[in-house]
């Protein structure tokens, strides 16, 4: 995977479907210009004391993209894959995807080139919090508000928000989002992109009039995003029959029983050999006979090399660009309705909006509010984009894109630029 992504640009591949949705708009040079390219790009070494005595030297990232609609969002990635061209994609991907669904962020992310398995509980703590030390310029809940990302939990959001709150001698609970509740962290957001997942391949299959009964869901990656979305598509009635992680995936035609499965996985460490279905590869997952596929690893799943052996008829892509541009093609061709990531995997972002606003309030909602107006502000803007598609004759992805970055252009041309 690795290699892959390094072969080809992750940045140059979002900048690829601006490019797309900029030419259905029409948009002058000049805009194009500015929101093509990201507004600020950090890169930090930084060493860190080891339980074994050695000190060694870390190297993370920081990027903005845009900040004309609001302050920079965005999550921070801990794995040993990341690397400045792809925090820099997943930053713009970040401005769309708060502008699809309305919220008034900007785009950010950031990330550590870092095995976070591979660290002690005090290694990390000492990595996050001098790695936050060094982006301190950048973040702040008026500036920049990180989130977690793959590699990185609710209790390195703590270490974070505990960082800038020792700098600024008070706390700023609403420095980061994704927290525990205990330190101002909102309810449902430990669940919220997992439940937006849900809630959109609920409306597509009501779009889209599936007739099959119940309809089949297959996973692919069962972290955060992917174990509950597939518990909370099963609590809807769907049959999930397919799941996968890093070593493996398991296929039951006839259903999978995911509370054994994940006591499986604990005891395991990981889905295969699950004695209750058949063994599948990662690859082999994405290809089975479904209604709902849901990609929610890592980037570049679904390609031009393995597009046209998708058989599912709704793809909702739960992972950041798990289908690349030339697959999204073939995929058109073939009839698949494809829920973009920009909309998809938005309910975490949605939620991590929610939380930062119940900080700068001090006034905290229940979980049910904040599930109501997840589904609210998330179904809105499916139909948003529904609506573009339809009327503009493009698919889902572009449509999303053309709404986005409409958004985008439009506050960059009020705001202007200075001096």
């Amino acid at each position: 995977m690795a290699v892959e992504l390094q072969s080809k640009s992750a940045f140059a591949t979002a900048q690829r479907r601006f490019d797309a949705a900029a030419d259905v708009l029409g948009l002058s040079d000049n805009t194009r210009r500015l929101l093509r390219e990201v507004k600020r790009e950090l890169t930090v070494h930084f060493p860190v004391h080891h339980d074994d005595g050695s000190v060694r030297l870390y190297t993370g990232f920081r990027v903005q993209h845009n900040i004309n609609r609001g302050p920079a969002k965005g999550g921070i990635r801990y794995s040993p894959d990341v690397s400045l061209d792809l925090v820099k994609a997943l930053a713009m991907l970040m401005t769309w995807k708060c502008a699809v669904v309305g919220i008034p962020y900007g785009g950010a992310k950031g990330g550590v080139i870092v095995d976070p398995a591979a660290l002690s509980q005090h290694e990390l703590e000492h990595l996050t919090r001098r790695y936050a030390t060094e982006i301190a310029l950048l973040i702040g809940p008026e500036k920049d508000i990180p989130a977690p990302d793959l590699g990185t939990t609710p209790q390195i959001m703590a270490w974070i928000m505990d960082t800038v709150s020792m700098h600024a001698g008070h706390s700023v609970t609403a420095s980061v989002t994704g927290k525990p509740t205990d330190v101002g962290g909102s309810e449902g957001r430990q669940e919220a992109a997992g439940r937006g997942v849900t809630y959109l391949t609920l409306e597509s299959l009501k779009y889209l009039h599936v007739s099959e009964e119940p309809p089949t869901v297959a996973v692919q990656g069962f972290g955060k995003v992917g174990s509950s979305a597939a518990r909370l598509l099963h609590e809807a009635g769907l049959r999930v029959v397919g799941v996968s992680d890093s070593r493996g995936g398991v296929y039951n035609p006839k259903g999978l029983d995911l509370a054994a499965l994940e006591e499986h996985r604990k005891f395991r460490g990981g889905v295969s050999g699950f004695k209750k279905a058949d063994d599948v590869t990662g690859e082999e997952l994405l290809e089975l006979p479904v209604t709902v596929l849901v990609p929610a690893a890592t980037e570049r799943q679904v390609t031009e090399r393995n597009a046209d052996r998708i058989r599912a008829r709704l793809i909702t892509e739960a992972a950041n660009a798990a289908v690349s541009p030339d697959a999204d093609a073939i995929l058109h061709e073939k009839g698949v309705f494809v829920v973009p990531d920009i909309l998809a995997n938005a309910g975490g972002v949605i939620v991590s909006y929610f939380e930062w606003v119940q900080d700068l309030q001090a006034f905290f909602w229940e979980e049910e509010e904040i599930n109501t107006k997840l589904h609210h502000v998330i179904t809105r803007a499916f139909y948003e984009v529904l609506h573009a598609s339809v009327n503009k004759r493009i698919d889902m992805r572009n449509a999303a894109y053309v709404l986005a970055v409409q958004r985008v252009a439009n506050a960059t041309t009020v705001r202007g630029i200075y001096p």
